[in-house]
């Protein structure tokens, strides 16, 4: 098994989550394979808010505009009471600042989430392989051979369970998935059109022939997602005609083109871990949530986005240890993120009104890994930030016309700002590797720079939103997280960091 390497990443499921994945190593001139056992790609609405932190991974990926040109906001909610609607927003509506450009949730049916993202993968050489299912693997210190249900076996360094709650993957490792699934708790969920109802609200009657029905109007076309709780111990009946006539009883509209249908029970699991060995678990093979919140997709999206750039610096020769850091970061998100949802249906289960409203939780902006593996609690920190807090955007000039710190953050890279004469004077000396993500290195100030790439702060917007009080280094690393703050020792603090970040070989001093 040693003595052959096919690719270097294989993905079991081509959802969000494993596209996700697939895009960012294929950035980093990685090899991967994308395989799925469904004979096409998903057809239905299921997921539909993508929150502003997934906005902001988009972003880096270079979708975002083609995921806000396909969504559209979010509706008010219109309670139908007997002959009255009453409005009602969920969803609380913030203003784009500085520091958070994308501040609110999009809706966009998870069918087009998928389409984009197969679109870039498609633009990166990637061609998915529908119809191919994990059978089975067999992994050793060097790799993982897997067997796929076409009869290949395909030898890789890594392979990544993206494919669900019912992941092959999780259960060929024997990783338990902790938590439950109530059996007497159904939805019915159905994409089609509805006749005479209004597109301006959330449909929801709370109480009607004694079941709970919403219908969501779904941007840039005439479909809504519409939901039906079911009562215990009911058995469905998909039939197009059936569905029409129930909904009919149910809310006096005309329900047609149905193009799909799914029953959903809410579970609520945990994988016990996200690792073993060379293979990693991502999206709801590691978690599932119930539907409160919308956070399943994009706590999925952002496993990846955690992974990949360390699966990218491992591969190039980083510790191995820097793997540990992604069930260490982001198993204790997915715990924090299940029982938020869970609290919020169980509020919509008791028809509480409080189970609808979202804040700034659900938007994910606020996460942080700090305390964790890479980010320990007394660590420097600045008046506003700490390791392992998201990195803010804010205003500035960099020299190749950029005109916000996003912009100097795309990219599958690490970042350097500099602050201060001290700080920037040491830049040429800090060591970094020629293998693995590069290093761009940037003097912050007022001032253009002949010395080094120097990112204008001329309203002094970036200094105050980062916090910066004196001379100051702060890392970024490539999912946008801050990696190091560093005021003294700079040479040892610096290389004590980067020990732990990047490859070890041919390390020497190097500025973009």
């Amino acid at each position: 098994m040693t003595e052959h390497i096919d690719i270097d990443v294989l993905v079991a499921g081509a959802g969000p989550t494993g596209s996700t994945l697939a895009a960012d190593l294929l950035r980093r001139g990685l090899r991967v394979r994308v395989v799925d056992k469904a004979p096409h790609a998903f057809k239905g609405s299921r997921a539909k808010g993508v929150q502003p932190r997934t906005q902001e991974v988009f972003e880096d990926l270079g979708v975002l505009g083609e995921a806000l040109a396909e969504g559209g906001p979010y509706p008010l909610a219109g309670f139908h009471l007997g002959p009255f609607i009453v409005p009602w927003r969920m969803q609380q509506q913030n203003r784009p600042t500085l520091s958070v450009p994308y501040p609110n949730i999009v809706m966009l049916p998870q069918h087009r989430t998928d389409a984009i993202l197969h679109r870039l993968l498609d633009r990166l050489g990637l061609r998915i392989e529908f119809g191919m299912a994990v059978e089975g693997f067999e992994q050793d210190t060097d790799g993982v051979m897997t067997t796929l249900s076409s009869g290949e076996k395909v030898r890789s360094r890594y392979l990544v369970g993206a494919d669900g709650g019912s992941s092959a993957v999780r259960k060929a490792s024997g990783i338990r998935f902790v938590g439950e699934t109530n059996d007497s708790d159904r939805m019915l969920i159905i994409d089609g059109s509805i006749d005479g109802l209004s597109r301006k609200r959330w449909h929801i009657w709370p109480r009607t022939h004694g079941k709970t029905v919403g219908a969501c109007p779904l941007p840039h076309t005439d479909q809504f997602q519409v939901m039906i709780r079911l009562t215990p111990g009911e058995t469905p009946d998909l039939d197009e005609a059936n569905l029409a006539s129930q909904f009919r009883t149910l809310t006096g509209f005309r329900l047609r083109d149905i193009i799909w249908t799914s029953v959903f029970r809410p579970n609520v699991r945990l994988a016990e871990h996200y690792r073993v060995g060379n293979v990693f678990l991502a999206g709801d093979a590691a978690h599932v949530h119930t539907p409160a919140g919308g956070q399943g997709l994009n706590t999925g999206v952002q496993d990846a986005y955690n992974l990949g750039w360390k699966l990218g610096q491992v591969i190039a020769g980083a510790p191995d240890s820097l793997l540990d850091s992604y069930e260490a970061e982001r198993q204790p998100i997915a715990a924090r993120v299940l029982g938020k949802s869970s609290e919020l249906y169980a509020s919509l289960s008791k028809h509480r009104i409080s189970g609808l409203k979202r804040g700034d939780e659900e938007r994910q902006l606020k996460l942080s890994y700090h305390g964790g593996l890479l980010a320990p609690a007394d660590a420097p920190s600045t008046k506003t930030l700490h390791v392992g807090d998201r990195a803010p955007d804010a205003p500035c000039t960099g020299p190749s016309g950029e005109r916000r710190l996003f912009d100097v953050y795309q990219g599958p890279h690490f970042t350097l700002l500099a602050f201060g004469d001290t700080a920037v004077a040491i830049l040429p000396k800090l060591s970094w590797p020629t293998g693995g993500a590069e290093l761009h290195r940037y003097a912050v100030g007022t001032k253009d720079s002949v010395e080094h790439a120097c990112l204008n702060d001329s309203t002094g917007s970036l200094i105050s939103i980062y916090g910066i009080t004196g001379d100051t280094l702060v890392l970024i690393r490539p999912d946008g997280y801050i990696g190091s703050i560093i005021t003294t020792d700079w040479l040892g603090a610096f290389d004590n960091v980067a020990r732990s970040l990047t490859p070890q070989k041919s390390r020497a001093a190097h500025s973009i």
